[in-house]
């Protein structure tokens, strides 16, 4: 009897929830194994100041909804969000974050939500035809990052400010989580989904290399992709970010 793919969402714990949900209501078993775990930074302030500079802004990048989260968690009282200041955000569900913690008044540029790819080079897309001289940016981000949108705004004219809202950190997985792991490496029927690639360079630190190359992996973006087939998945499937696609990927792949 075929055994039936049990689906491995690997993002922060505060994320993989409403993935699950999503999942199992089209009939896949999925589960949450987090193999990045977001936490504060150790000192606040400079997110306190950024709240300050925001009425000097003109656009608010925020990387993921982590940033968002971290970012209205520092907010200082009495301190609102400027009605001219625009935020951009790379998908949907950071744009979800930010209307649930911000309201709905806060003016949102994301990439369509069909978009082949959710990502800082589909935003710019969206951007890049702007006139961004003498304009600030800010970059709300985790403890480091890719510079990719940064830098497309300082050649387009604008002067940009980044700040660590949260720190990214490598989980512990003792205990019955590191059974939990050796199990999902163990079991030909899992499927593990990646929407990161520090996801999997934090697998390979904790699981040690060499143990993937009867694993399956689904990829929501051609980088994460490469890095999943670098650290030696023996199956790996890039595919659209958006929910129809995760799943019909998944079912395409089950043993």
């Amino acid at each position: 009897m075929t055994q039936r793919a049990r689906v491995l969402v690997t993002r922060p714990a505060a994320q993989a929830g409403s993935w699950i949900e999503r999942l199992r209501a089209r009939g896949l078993d999925a589960e949450a194994l987090p193999l990045i775990e977001i936490a504060g930074v150790d000192d606040p302030r400079p997110v306190v100041d950024a709240w300050h500079s925001l009425a000097s802004r003109r656009l608010v990048f925020f990387v993921s909804a982590n940033a968002v989260e971290h970012f209205f968690t520092a907010r200082p009282d009495g301190v609102a969000w400027p009605a001219d200041v625009e935020a951009a955000v790379p998908g949907p569900g950071t744009a979800t974050t930010l209307r649930s913690l911000g309201g709905d008044a806060i003016v949102i540029v994301a990439p369509p939500d069909d978009a082949p790819q959710l990502d800082s080079e589909a935003l710019w897309m969206r951007l890049r035809e702007r006139d961004w001289r003498d304009g600030s940016v800010l970059v709300v981000r985790g403890d480091g990052g890719r510079d990719w949108l940064a830098d497309r705004f300082v050649q387009a004219g604008a002067s940009v400010d980044a700040v660590s809202a949260y720190r990214r950190v490598v989980p512990a997985f003792a205990g019955d989580d590191r059974r939990r792991l050796d199990d999902a490496l163990a079991s030909p029927a899992s499927v593990w989904l990646f929407s990161s690639s520090e996801a999997i360079a934090n697998l390979q630190a904790i699981a040690g290399s060499g143990r993937f190359a009867g694993a399956r992996a689904v990829a929501t973006h051609p980088r994460i992709a490469t890095k999943a087939r670098d650290a030696g998945f023996g199956t790996v499937v890039d595919v659209a970010p958006g929910l129809d696609a995760v799943v019909a990927c998944i079912q395409s792949i089950e043993p």
